[in-house]
């Protein structure tokens, strides 16, 4: 991903597809409470650690001022306990130079043997240097090369009290003596007093400090921390051998040491006491780094088979628009995605069961209408046939079969005009005359027909050719050489006809009534065919709730009730409700 291929995606519009939404969305809802979890994560544990590394070193610096002030008070308490001993007048017998009487001898043996006592397993030198070069002490000091001391050679000749030398190697030893490499903390302590042999001499004491020392190297080692102890005078005792340049922003710990006043100071610079800190912080972004690319890529492929399907999905359609009404979805879940598939193909497979019944129907349609031209050139030939024999009929002067010739064409028009499926009742009836006349040519005046219709009801609509297929069945299997009584009426129920045709005639047995309506070959014998047909056309043109219902019993006659709606004939030939 570049910024060229996002500003094209951009401008081409593809960020306001539901692919780049759900992306954006599942983005958001991931990313925000990561990166603010992970930046309080940060802040908290940044704090935390910082604080307990401050206490760290302040806990540090404060164990170096306990074992530094533990090691500065048993020297200073060593030099008072040898002072004193050496203000008491009793020990005149201690001289500034070396023994030579017994008892000179005796007191410096019981002196020497105190100092002894006072050595510890840290101890590393008791000495009583007098003005004239002379010490006690153990035999192991070169008094010329105390010089070398640096605080040593400092410390000013009148200075009164304990002056601490700080530390130093102890290489002041004799050649053949000690360990010119061992490190020492020393205290210096003149001694005055004008009415004593040792006045102008001074106690050194020395302890070793590699201990200590090695406690201020791990103190450095640990906190990165420059160390500094400087005494009361400003004068540097102790400082970390690592090159340092203090700022403003260090970090300071710092103690003051009651039994000498050294300030011990440990400087950390800012960069190094954050960089635990640092590290949180790096590690975060890296983490959030890799979460956003993680959160990217699942967003990224849940989006994509999300949108797949629904792509599939309008491919598929796009495929039926064009026709191939043969595609279907593969179910791949029972999600709502799933759901949708299912419902694509009943849809589909709906459509295509439709279209072929569309098919079905445009081939009957065209079939019909081949039928139509065919049967409309025949009547003609049909018409103009009847029309001669009428008139040869009526030069013969046989008036009978002119009037059945005359009816007979009245009543194959009505059945050959195809043009209006819809037609009056008044119509209807009229070709039922037509046909009664016939059969009464036929018969003779053996049966009756009476009619029940108001004027204003025979406006209204009903199939074409509805009626003459019931009359025939009366005359065909319901009266005997046409005897009988024909009742017909209609009669109007809120928006709906009920035509009523009764017959006294034969009747039908109630096995043949059962299967009167039963569709195709399991109906059999003759008759019923016409009041099925009848039936249907009720149904295809008003719905499967209007139609025939017939009630009739063996020997008393038959009942046939026709129920449609109103309808009357628009003044342009079509029909409407009423």
């Amino acid at each position: 991903m570049n910024i060229h291929w996002l500003y094209r995606r951009i401008w081409s519009g593809s960020y306001r597809s539901i692919r780049t939404k759900l992306l954006f969305c599942f983005l958001i809802v991931t990313l925000i409470p990561l990166l603010s979890l992970g930046a309080v994560s940060y802040y908290q544990s940044a704090r935390i650690i910082n604080s307990q590394f401050g206490k760290y070193g302040e806990n540090a610096v404060a164990q170096l001022e306990q074992q530094t002030s533990s090691s500065l008070s048993r020297m200073k308490q060593m030099s008072e306990t040898i002072y004193s001993y050496l203000l008491d007048p009793a020990r005149t017998d201690l001289g500034n130079r070396a023994p030579v009487t017994y008892n000179e001898i005796i007191e410096k043996n019981d002196f020497e043997a105190l100092l002894k006592s006072l050595r510890t397993d840290k101890t590393a030198g008791i000495y009583i240097i007098t003005p004239s070069g002379y010490y006690y002490g153990e035999n192991n000091l070169d008094v010329t090369k105390l010089g070398s001391i640096p605080a040593w050679k400092e410390k000013p000749s009148s200075y009164q009290g304990i002056y601490w030398l700080g530390f130093y190697m102890q290489n002041h030893a004799m050649t053949s003596a000690g360990d010119p490499n061992l490190p020492v903390l020393g205290l210096a302590v003149p001694i005055h007093n004008s009415n004593g042999a040792q006045d102008g001499s001074t106690i050194l004491i020395e302890e070793n400090a590699q201990e200590l020392l090695h406690m201020f190297r791990l103190f450095e080692k640990d906190t990165k921390a420059h160390l500094t102890i400087k005494a009361a005078d400003g004068r540097i005792v102790y400082q970390s051998a690592s090159a340092f340049t203090p700022k403003d922003s260090d970090m300071i710990w710092d103690r003051t040491l009651a039994v000498s006043q050294w300030t011990l100071e440990a400087r950390l610079p800012a960069k190094a006491f954050y960089l635990s800190s640092g590290i949180i912080r790096f590690n975060t972004i890296v983490v959030a780094v890799i979460s956003c690319l993680l959160a990217f890529g699942l967003a990224y492929i849940f989006s994509s088979r999300f949108t797949d399907r629904i792509r599939s999905l309008k491919d598929s359609m796009q495929k039926v628009s064009f026709g191939k009404l043969d595609t279907r979805m593969p179910i791949e879940g029972r999600d709502e995605l799933g759901s949708l598939d299912m419902s694509f193909n009943r849809m589909v497979s709906g459509v295509q069961t439709l279209v072929q019944e569309v098919e079905q129907s445009e081939r009957l349609k065209k079939e019909a209408e081949l039928k139509a031209f065919h049967y409309q050139i025949n009547p003609h030939l049909l018409f103009n046939t009847l029309n001669s024999i009428q008139w040869k009929a009526r030069l013969e002067g046989a008036e009978d079969i002119r009037q059945m010739l005359y009816h007979l064409t009245m009543v194959l028009e009505g059945n050959l005009d195809i043009s209006q499926e819809l037609i009056t009742l008044g119509r209807e009836l009229r070709m039922i005359e037509h046909f009664l006349k016939i059969q009464e040519i036929r018969y003779g005046d053996v049966f009756r027909y009476e009619l029940h219709c108001e004027e204003a009801l025979k406006l209204y609509l009903i199939p074409r050719m509805t009626l003459q297929p019931l009359f025939e069945n009366i005359f065909f299997h319901g009266f005997t050489d046409g005897v009988g009584l024909i009742e017909l009426g209609v009669r109007e129920e809120k928006e709906e006809l009920l035509l009523t045709l009764k017959d006294n005639g034969a009747g039908i047995s109630a096995e043949k009534l059962e299967r009167l309506f039963i569709p195709g070959p399991t109906r059999r014998g003759r008759g019923g065919l016409g009041v099925q047909n009848a039936d249907q056309k009720f149904k295809l043109h008003f719905g499967p709730e209007f139609g025939l219902t017939v009630h009739s019993t063996k020997g008393e006659g038959t009942t046939i009730i026709i129920r449609w709606p109103k309808r009357e004939e628009h003044s342009d030939g079509y029909s409407k409700e009423d």
